[in-house]
């Protein structure tokens, strides 16, 4: 068999639904063997766009999202993409082409060491040196993206090694990897110390976003009743609709939220991820902290848990939730006041018509547009911590934002990716002008791809966020603001639809529309971030 089938036939093995990418002439053995398989190649218009869709197939189904791109200049293109599912743990493999390693008339025109480049920023990167390597490699690529940590993984196949013919091979059945349970004496332990706490609060953070803890977590905050809050990305593993749900820590310290958060006297912190801000501050003489995750604690100034729970998530939620029996009868109701007022603090401007629209608006706008179990894509900027804190999720993964690598020119192409997994249901980016600049040529493939997408543009004509931080610390307004294109004219350009936001009144009904409308709308809403400053921080300040 061709190695390059041989490696379409690893990849069905795998259970690989697509491989997104743009190929190069290294590729077109592999390219070749693709057309014939079982597998969907969607063509992006860069890499990048290749790369973020992966690597959201991977966060949204927990299987390894696979991305394609060629050597040199193709490869580089993927270092962001690898960053952000390294940092977000998001499966992906990444596979890129390479000049003949055995004889080649080329010299270096394009070479760079891919591999040693790649390094760095994932779980494993590897040449393929001979096509009797391939099975295995794939095999071992698989295991370490979709194991925990989650992450980025990449194999270079070159040119020769792909065209050349493998006699002996098989295949490496997959099967199920079981983790290990937390020792007993830790659970014994985390028990005592809940039953012993006045005010007992539950962090939910990203390492609890997978697919398997969605039922366990809930269950084990039914079964206790411990009020609980969320990192950004820990957002949705438990409905906000739950009565014991205080809020997201948008910030690390000084919101309403964190009111609760240090009148707690323990704090059972479920998946801490470091890769995510801290939402919250420890104090050497502050309240304990139960570590349950995967892995241990990286302990540094503003963490280091007094107990940890190490194993399988899972398994310790359930066991912890069959231990304590039911719920806490010595629990302190007093941290459910603050639900209240958080709400009263996030709500307060739902309303308001001003124009440009507020970012209190967009967000409840959008909310109330949306199906509870439509799915919105954040990009990066100043809008995400509004989003954060702001929009209510009912229903997990319904909020894809990037509290890790925090790039722009994601939302894009993380929304297609849903949009294709799940085309019945509603799906929105929601990007700044700034970070939809730097992919918005992929609304050529969400139309080609006859996605039913809806992408809201808030702008300001300026890098917001970077603004607001340099006003924040006294310095010149210098260097951050730019112009757009006319974004209904540009949305037509590619066959899409645009729009342009008018009044406040006419956003939410304009929402609707699209979505009642299908296929690929574009929405610029003019946002007034003067209150930015009046929320970050001097709001904060006053509460």
């Amino acid at each position: 068999m061709k190695a390059s089938d041989l490696f379409i036939k690893a990849l069905e093995n795998e259970g690989v639904e697509y491989v997104f990418g743009v190929p190069g002439e290294e590729n077109l053995d592999f390219l070749d063997a693709l057309k014939n398989s079982s597998i969907k190649f969607i063509l992006t218009r860069h890499e990048q766009g290749a790369g973020f869709m992966a690597a959201t197939y991977g966060r949204m189904t927990g299987r390894t999202g696979v991305c394609l791109a060629t050597l040199g200049p193709g490869a580089t293109n993927l270092v962001t993409c690898a960053a952000y599912a390294q940092l977000g743990a998001f499966p992906m493999l990444m596979i890129t082409g390479q000049k003949p390693i055995n004889s080649s008339k080329q010299g270096k025109f394009q070479i760079i060491d891919i591999v040693r480049m790649m390094e760095p920023l994932t779980k494993s990167a590897k040449q393929i040196v001979n096509g009797g390597m391939i099975t295995s490699l794939v095999r071992d690529a698989f295991r370490l993206a979709e194991e925990e940590r989650p992450g980025a993984v990449h194999l270079e196949l070159p040119e020769d090694v792909a065209a050349e013919e493998v006699k002996d091979w098989h295949i490496f059945p997959v099967h199920e990897i079981r983790r290990p349970d937390a020792d007993q004496k830790a659970i014994e332990m985390a028990v005592k110390m809940i039953k012993n706490a006045k005010n007992p609060l539950v962090l939910i953070g990203a390492g609890a976003n997978r697919k398997k803890l969605f039922k366990p977590m809930q269950n084990f905050i039914d079964k206790t009743c411990i009020p609980f809050f969320n990192t950004q990305m820990g957002k949705g593993v438990v409905s906000c609709e739950n009565p014991l749900f205080l809020g997201t820590a948008a910030l690390s310290d000084g919101d309403v939220l964190h009111r609760a958060v240090k009148m707690a006297d323990l704090i059972i912190n479920i998946g801490h991820d470091v890769v995510e801000k801290p939402p919250f501050f420890m104090h050497v003489d502050g309240q304990q902290v139960i570590h349950i995750n995967f892995n241990s604690a990286q302990v540094d100034e503003v963490y280091f848990p007094q107990l940890e729970v190490i194993g399988d998530i899972e398994t310790s939620v359930n066991r912890l939730a069959l231990a304590l029996d039911n719920k806490l009868t010595n629990c302190s109701l007093e941290l459910l006041k603050f639900r209240k007022e958080i709400k009263q603090v996030i709500h307060e401007k739902d309303n308001d018509n001003a124009y440009p629209l507020l970012p209190q608006r967009i967000v409840a706008d959008v909310r109330r547009a949306l199906n509870k179990d439509a799915i919105i894509a954040l990009d990066n900027g100043m809008y995400k911590l509004w989003f954060a804190r702001h929009y209510h999720t009912y229903m997990p993964n319904t909020v894809l934002l990037d509290n890790a690598l925090a790039t722009m020119g994601a939302g894009l192409p993380s929304a297609m990716a849903c949009a294709l997994i799940y085309p019945d249901k509603q799906v929105m980016a929601v990007c700044g002008d700034g970070g939809f600049m730097m992919n918005s040529q992929e609304i050529e493939t969400a139309v080609r791809l006859k996605l039913n997408l809806v992408v809201l543009i808030v702008t300001d004509s300026a890098y917001g966020m970077i603004r607001w931080k340099q006003e924040g610390q006294g310095l010149d307004d210098f260097g951050l603001e730019y112009n757009n294109p006319d974004f209904v004219k540009y949305a037509d350009s590619y066959g899409a639809i645009g729009h342009k936001v008018q009044s406040a009144d006419e956003f939410t009904p304009l929402i609707q529309s699209c979505f009642e409308q299908g296929g690929v709308h574009i929405i610029d809403a003019p946002i007034d971030y003067q209150e930015n400053k009046k929320l970050f921080p001097e709001q904060l300040q006053n509460l």
